[in-house]
C-alpha cells in the first residue's frame, strides 16, 4: 500500500468502514459515519498539506521511523506492551500506539496503510484494553485518565486504523468505554462533568458512537454539550464579561479553557454538515472576549492557567499555540467576518512571537498548514496589539495594553482562589492572587516563561503584598479552594484607563491590605493602605522581581530606579533592592528584586509607587521630579484615588462611602472620570462588591447636561455639580457603566 495516494487511501478506508465496521448504522447513517471518520482523521492527525514539501516531508518520515521502531520492539506480555516501559501507563503506552496509528493513516510516512503496522496497532490496542482498560476493571487513582485521557486516545487509535480492528475488538473497546463513561455520566451537569471536562466527555462519547456507528450515542454526545454554551453567573463556565472559570474558583482560559476551545473547534469541524451539526454562536463571541485578551505576542498569560503554570518551560507559549490552533480551526465554522478577524489576530501573534516562533513550533501538521497559509496570504493583515484595558471582575483579572507594553493583574476574592494546586503541581503558588502584577515591554516575551516559576522566590512575586510567614507546600485547600473573604475586588474602566482594587486578606495570614492600581498610557500607579498584620513577621510589598541580570540604577533621594532594558520605577519612601541567583534542579536564573518593607506586624502601613514599562532612565527621572504629573488624592483604608491632570483623569476606589477629589459616593464603589478636550467628560462607575440596590455619585464640577446615559441611570441632576443616581447594580457582575456629559 506504499504507493496509494491520500485520496485513494481515504476512499478505500471509507469503503472498508462502511462495509465492515458499521453493523448497526443502517443505510440511513452509513454515509454519515464514514464522513465522520474521515473528518476525525483530518482534524486529529492533520490535513491540508503536501507531504512531499518541507517541513512536512521530514516530519512525516520521522514519524514513520518512530512508528516502525515502536512496531518492531512491541512485545505484548501479561504485564507489559514494550519491554522496559512502565505498564500499565496512562500516557506512554497509549502515546506510542497513537504515533503508530498516525503513521498508518497519514501520507508520506513510508508506512501509510501498511498492513503489518495496522495489525500491530490493533494487537497492541486490544492487549492494553484487556490488561488495563477492560469493562469491569476498577479505576485506580485520579478519575480523569479513565474517563477522558485513555479512552480518547484509544478511540482515536481505533478510528485511524479502521478495518484492522476486528468487530470483536471494536465491540470490546466500546463496552470498556461504556463501563467507564456510562450514559448517566452526561445526565448531570455538575462535579467533574462541567466546562472543559464535559466537552471531553462528549468527545469520548462521540468517538465511541463513530466506532460502532451508533446514532443514539452521537445524538447523546451532542445534546450533552448544551449546558456548556449558556453564560453562567456562578461556578464553571463562561461569564458575560469574558471570564472562564473551572474548578469553581480558578480563572482558566489558558488551561481548561484552551482544552475546551480546542475540543469545541474539533467537534464543530467534525460534525459540520451531518445530522448532528452543532450550532452555538456565543462560542464565537468568546474567542475575542475571553481568550484573545490573555494572549500577548503568541503566549497565553499565566494568570489564567491555574496549577499548570510551572508544568513546562515556555508552557505559556505552548498554551498560546493551542489557543491559536483552535481559533483557526473554529474559523471554518464561524461567519466569514469573524473568520477574517481571527486569521488576522493569529497572524499578529505569530509575527510578534520571536521567542518561540509559532510556525516553527507548530508540531501539529494541520495547524502548521493552516498557519502557514495565513502567514503567506498578503490579503490577511496581521492585527496589531489592541490598546486599552480589559477588566474581568468575575474572575478578578485585568489586562492593560499601552504603547509597546502590556500588563496583567491577578487577584483573589470571595469567589476566586488565591491559587490552585493539585496532583503535586504549583504547590508554592500561594501568593499569585495577592495582586501579582505581570508586565511585558518589547523583547520580554520570555520573562515568565524561561524557568521563572521553579526559580522565583514564591514570597516575592511582583506586585504582591504578603506576610513573610512561612507556608507549607500545598498549603490550603486543593483545586482552587483558597478563596479569602474579601468581596471588594474589581474596579471601573472606560476601556482605555482603569481603576482596579483589591481588598486583600493574606493567604493563611492575619495580614490585611487595600491595594489599588491605576492603569494609564505609560504607567501603572500603585497604591496600598491599611496594611496590618499580626503574624510576628515582616510584611512586604514587592515592587518588582524581574528575571534578569540587567543593571539597576537607583536614586534613593530622588525616588526613582531604572532597570536597563526593562523600565523605570518612581517611589516614595525607602526602596530595598537585592540581586541574586536562584537554582531549581539544574536550572539557575538571575533576579533583581525591589520591595518596600512595612516592618513586623505593621499597623495601617501604606505605599505609593509607579511602574513605567519600557521607560528610559531620562523619562523615569523626569517623571520622579515632576510633582504636577500625579496627585495622590487619598490613600487610606476608606478610599484610594489619584488625579492625572494631563489626562483629565480622576479615579477613586471607594472602599467605604465618602468623598475624595471632588467625587462623593454613597456606598462602596469605583469611579473613574475623564475630562476631554472637546468640552465633554465621561463618568464610569462599578459595584465591585456586587451588592448595591442603589448608588448616588456626585461630581463637584459644573455640568450642563447628560449627552449619553445608561439604562441603570435612574436620575441625574446637572448644574453647579453633577449628581447621578444609579439603580440596581448588584446583578451586573461588577461591570463598568459609563455615561457622557457636557461640561458647564
Amino acid at each position: 500500500m506504499h504507493g496509494y495516494s491520500r485520496r485513494l487511501f481515504l476512499r478505500l478506508g471509507g469503503a472498508a468502514v462502511a462495509g465492515g465496521l458499521i453493523p448497526t448504522a443502517g443505510a440511513a447513517h452509513a454515509a454519515d459515519f464514514a464522513l465522520l471518520r474521515r473528518r476525525w482523521q483530518d482534524v486529529t492527525a492533520g490535513a491540508g498539506f503536501d507531504p512531499a514539501v518541507e517541513p512536512y516531508r521530514t516530519r512525516l518520515m520521522r514519524l514513520g521511523r518512530t512508528a516502525a521502531g515502536y512496531r518492531d520492539t512491541m512485545a505484548p506480555a501479561g504485564t507489559s506492551l514494550w519491554p522496559g516501559l512502565v505498564f500499565p501507563s496512562f500516557a506512554e503506552n497509549t502515546v506510542r500506539l497513537q504515533a503508530m496509528a498516525r503513521a498508518y493513516a497519514l501520507p508520506g510516512t513510508g508506512l501509510t496503510g501498511d498492513a503489518s503496522l495496522g495489525a500491530a496497532v490493533a494487537t497492541g490496542l486490544d492487549h492494553y484494553r484487556r490488561q488495563v482498560y477492560a469493562a469491569g476493571a476498577r479505576p485506580a487513582g485520579n478519575w480523569w485518565p479513565w474517563q477522558i485521557g485513555v479512552p480518547k486516545r484509544l478511540l482515536d487509535v481505533a478510528l485511524l486504523i479502521g478495518p484492522h480492528l476486528t468487530d470483536r475488538q471494536s465491540r470490546a473497546l466500546s463496552e470498556a468505554v461504556d463501563h467507564f463513561v456510562p450514559a448517566w455520566r452526561l445526565a448531570d451537569y455538575s462535579g467533574n462533568s462541567t466546562g472543559a471536562n464535559r466537552v471531553d466527555l462528549c468527545t469520548v462519547t462521540l468517538l465511541r458512537a463513530i466506532l460502532r456507528a451508533d446514532p443514539d450515542k452521537a445524538a447523546l454526545a451532542v445534546s450533552a454539550l448544551s449546558p456548556v454554551f449558556p453564560y453562567v453567573t456562578e461556578g464553571d463556565g463562561f461569564y458575560r464579561d469574558g471570564s472562564f472559570i473551572q474548578h469553581t474558583s480558578v480563572p482558566y482560559q489558558g488551561g481548561y479553557g484552551a482544552v475546551m476551545l480546542s475540543g469545541l473547534a474539533t467537534l464543530f469541524a467534525v460534525l459540520r454538515g451531518t445530522p448532528w451539526e452543532i450550532t452555538a454562536p456565543n462560542i464565537f463571541d468568546m474567542v475575542e472576549r475571553s481568550f484573545a485578551p490573555f494572549v500577548h505576542d503568541g503566549f497565553c498569560m499565566d494568570l489564567v492557567s491555574g496549577r499548570g503554570i510551572g508544568r513546562d518551560p515556555y508552557g505559556d507559549h505552548k498554551r498560546g499555540r493551542m489557543i491559536a490552533s483552535a481559533i483557526l480551526l473554529l474559523g471554518d465554522a464561524a461567519p466569514a467576518a469573524a473568520r477574517t478577524r481571527w486569521q488576522g489576530l493569529v497572524k499578529g501573534w505569530a509575527v510578534r512571537d520571536t521567542v518561540k516562533p509559532m510556525l516553527d513550533e507548530a508540531d501539529h501538521l494541520g495547524f502548521h498548514a493552516r498557519l502557514a497559509a495565513v502567514l503567506d496570504d498578503d490579503a490577511i493583515p496581521a492585527a496589531p496589539e489592541p490598546a486599552g484595558h480589559r477588566l474581568l471582575p468575575m474572575s478578578a483579572r485585568a489586562v492593560h495594553r499601552g504603547p509597546g507594553w502590556c500588563a496583567g493583574l491577578s487577584m483573589a476574592s470571595s469567589r476566586i482562589g488565591h491559587y490552585e494546586h493539585g496532583n503535586g503541581e504549583n504547590t508554592r503558588g500561594w501568593h499569585t492572587g495577592s495582586g501579582m502584577l505581570y508586565w511585558w515591554a518589547k523583547g520580554h516575551g520570555d520573562q515568565y516563561s524561561d524557568s521563572f516559576w521553579p526559580t522565583v522566590d514564591p514570597y516575592r512575586l511582583p506586585g504582591t503584598t504578603v506576610s513573610t510567614k512561612r507556608l507549607a507546600d500545598g498549603a490550603g485547600g486543593g483545586w482552587g479552594d483558597t478563596c479569602p473573604p474579601g468581596r471588594w475586588v474589581g474596579g471601573a474602566t472606560d476601556g482605555t484607563y482603569a481603576a482596579v482594587g483589591q481588598h486583600l486578606n493574606g493567604f493563611e495570614s492575619t495580614m490585611e491590605a487595600f491595594k489599588s492600581w491605576f492603569f494609564l498610557d505609560d504607567a501603572v500607579v500603585c497604591l496600598g493602605a491599611g496594611i496590618t498584620g499580626r503574624d510576628g513577621v515582616p510584611v512586604e510589598t514587592i515592587v518588582d522581581n524581574r528575571r534578569t541580570g540587567a543593571l539597576l540604577t537607583l536614586d534613593q533621594k530622588a525616588g526613582w530606579a531604572h532597570l536597563a532594558g526593562h523600565g523605570g520605577y518612581v517611589f516614595h519612601g525607602l526602596l530595598r533592592t537585592s540581586r541574586e541567583s536562584r537554582t531549581a534542579g539544574s536550572v539557575t536564573r538571575s533576579y533583581v528584586t525591589l520591595w518596600l518593607d512595612h516592618g513586623v506586624d505593621p499597623d495601617a502601613a501604606g505605599y505609593v509607587y509607579s511602574l513605567l514599562p519600557g521607560a528610559t532612565p531620562a523619562k523615569t527621572r523626569a517623571r520622579a521630579t515632576d510633582p504636577a504629573w500625579l496627585r495622590v488624592l487619598v490613600n487610606t483604608a476608606r478610599q484610594q484615588g489619584v488625579q492625572v491632570p494631563s489626562l483629565g483623569l480622576t479615579a477613586v476606589n471607594f472602599w467605604n462611602a465618602g468623598a475624595a477629589g471632588g467625587l462623593t459616593a454613597s456606598a462602596p464603589c469605583a469611579v473613574l472620570v475623564r475630562e476631554r478636550g472637546d468640552g465633554t467628560a465621561t463618568v464610569t462607575v462599578s459595584d465591585p462588591r456586587r451588592d448595591l440596590s442603589e448608588l448616588t455619585v456626585t461630581w463637584d464640577r459644573p455640568v450642563s447636561r447628560v449627552l449619553r446615559g445608561h439604562p441603570l441611570l435612574v436620575g441625574a441632576t446637572t448644574g453647579a455639580k453633577l449628581t447621578l443616581r444609579w439603580g440596581r447594580l448588584s446583578d451586573r457582575g461588577g461591570s463598568s457603566k459609563t455615561i457622557t456629559v457636557r461640561l458647564g
